[in-house]
C-alpha cells in the first residue's frame, strides 16, 4: 500500500496531466470554432448574440411638500391624499423648498 507522500505525489502528477489534457483539448476546440467561423464567414454579433442589458435606475423618493404638525406625517403631493389633509387648506401644511 503506497504511502501517504506517495499518495500526494501522484496527485501532483495527475494533476499536472489534468492540466494539460484541458489546455491541449480547448486550444483544439477554439480552433475548430475559429475555423468553422471563418469558412461560413459569421460575424461575432452571429456567433455570440449580445443586447446590453438595460441600466436599472434607482428609484428617487419623493420631497415631501406637506406635513402635519400633529404626527409629524408627510406627504408629497403624489397619490391619494392623506386623511389629516382632505379638504383642508394645502397651504397651511405646505413645508418650504429644502427643509
Amino acid at each position: 500500500m503506497p504511502t501517504y507522500k506517495e499518495l500526494l505525489l501522484q496527485q501532483q502528477k495527475l494533476n499536472k496531466q489534468i492540466g494539460q489534457a484541458r489546455d491541449e483539448q480547448a486550444n483544439a476546440a477554439l480552433a475548430k470554432v475559429m475555423a468553422l467561423v471563418a469558412e461560413h464567414g459569421f460575424t461575432a454579433q452571429q456567433v455570440f448574440p449580445w443586447t446590453p442589458e438595460p441600466v436599472k435606475r434607482e428609484k428617487q423618493k419623493a420631497e415631501v411638500k406637506f406635513r402635519n404638525p400633529l404626527t409629524g406625517a408627510g406627504w408629497s403631493g403624489r397619490g391619494r391624499e392623506p386623511k389629516w389633509l382632505v379638504g383642508k387648506d394645502r397651504s397651511a401644511y405646505a413645508v418650504p423648498p429644502n427643509s
